[in-house]
């Protein structure tokens, strides 16, 4: 048995969760966050109990040893020496990682210069490992990239049609993101699948969504592009659109490119449409008020999510499974209808839709009946797991 931590870290935040392996058992995890301000709060769940503390946190460094601390005192560890590996969730691997790797002097600098293509979230998983090697210089870590599971898609499904000087000059292609939830929803579906050649279409929709064709356990096409901006519609994410829609915006208001990118970031999708919010409970709270930009903009994702399944539906030259997964996927019944109601007709998908109804918080169950031609399931995703085992793996097994 060995001790095996999970870790994610954002620009202002530190997810963990400490894993007793191989046998994948959760011994405590918790979340740090607002890192650089003196009222960050510090949250760890243990044995049952729930403790949070508003703590002064001035970096990621600070963050890891509040933890590591914290875990001494609780005595979940008796020294430091007993977490014998870490994996570092690592958003952006660009075409150089199709699998998870020793996180060395190599990876790091590769994962560096793919700054660029994800500035928030590669330079904060840097900062992150800066911080574990500090208070952890022993340990090894591995470095778990979302964008590995990707990388079996063929040129066609991942080249976009621009001048190709600029995708092979500048990288610029199809990368994918959630490549890691995608990988362990592809595994686990496959026990509801009886047969050999297995086709599904995996959902992982929350404020970030993504959905990806995969044939037996390979990615054949993924909606994110370049970067999580790409694919349907999200909580604050335009998702595909006409590309002159950036151009006329610009032309129009006289933004600059960073602000409109912003935008379409960071107020666009479900908020940009409706004006509430960009959580998607308030949005379906306020179309249930009869409220028209609310309503719009929900039906906006739900077209979107149907027109990517039946897109996928062609890619795979048919389906046998599709998987809801992640925050929406897995706890709201009404998003799942909106996706649902669009395909049932054409994909011949009959719903029992008491069941569906009843399907939150973290179970998995199977929402189709015996009488509909793909079998449609709600599997709660844990990526935390993948990169646990990817850590034991590399570093221990």
């Amino acid at each position: 048995m060995a001790k095996v931590m999970s870790v994610n870290c954002g620009s202002s935040s530190f997810k963990f969760k400490l894993y007793e392996m191989p046998e994948e058992k959760v011994i405590c995890n918790g979340i740090v966050e607002r890192i650089g301000h003196d009222d960050a709060i510090f949250t760890i769940k243990y044995n049952g109990e729930k403790i949070t503390n508003i703590v002064p946190v001035a970096d990621h460094g600070v963050a890891v040893q509040i933890v590591i601390d914290k875990m001494l005192e609780m005595k979940i560890i008796k020294s430091i020496d007993e977490i014998k590996a870490t994996g570092h969730r690592i958003v952006q691997g660009g075409a150089y990682f199709d699998r998870s790797v020793p996180f060395d002097e190599d990876a790091y600098k590769k994962i560096e210069s793919l700054i660029p293509l994800a500035p928030l979230h590669n330079k904060a998983h840097l900062t992150g490992f800066d911080a574990f090697k500090k208070v952890l210089p022993n340990t090894p870590a591995v470095a778990v990239f979302d964008t590995a599971f990707h990388q079996t898609m063929a040129p066609e499904d991942y080249v976009f049609p621009i001048p190709y000087e600029y995708t092979e000059k500048y990288m610029i292609r199809r990368y994918g993101a959630h490549g890691t939830s995608h990988k362990y929803l592809s595994e686990v579906g496959a026990k509801y699948i009886d047969k050999e050649d297995k086709k599904m279409i995996i959902c992982h929709l929350g404020s970030g969504a993504s959905i990806t064709a995969v044939r037996n356990g390979k990615c054949v096409a993924t909606s994110m592009g370049l970067t999580p901006l790409g694919g349907i519609e999200m909580n604050s994410r335009t998702g595909d659109m006409d590309p002159s829609v950036f151009y006329q915006v610009a032309s129009c208001t006289g933004k600059d490119v960073e602000t409109i990118f912003q935008e379409f970031n960071k107020k666009s999708g479900l908020y940009g449409v409706s004006g509430v919010s960009n959580d998607s409970r308030d949005v379906s709270a306020k179309a249930a008020e009869g409220d028209y930009r609310s309503q719009l903009a929900l039906d906006l994702w739900g077209r979107r999510v149907a027109d990517f399944i039946g897109q996928y539906f062609v890619r795979l030259g048919g389906c046998d499974l599709i998987i809801f997964s992640a925050g929406i996927g897995e706890n709201d019944s009404g998003s799942r209808k909106l996706a649902l109601t669009r395909i049932q007709e054409a994909l011949g998908i009959e719903i029992d839709w008491k069941v569906n109804d009843e399907t939150f918080g973290g179970k998995e169950a199977v929402l189709s009946t015996p009488n509909s031609k793909i079998k449609v399931v709600v599997i709660p995703t844990d990526e935390e797991v993948m990169i646990a085992r990817d850590a034991y793996n590399i570093c221990l097994k």
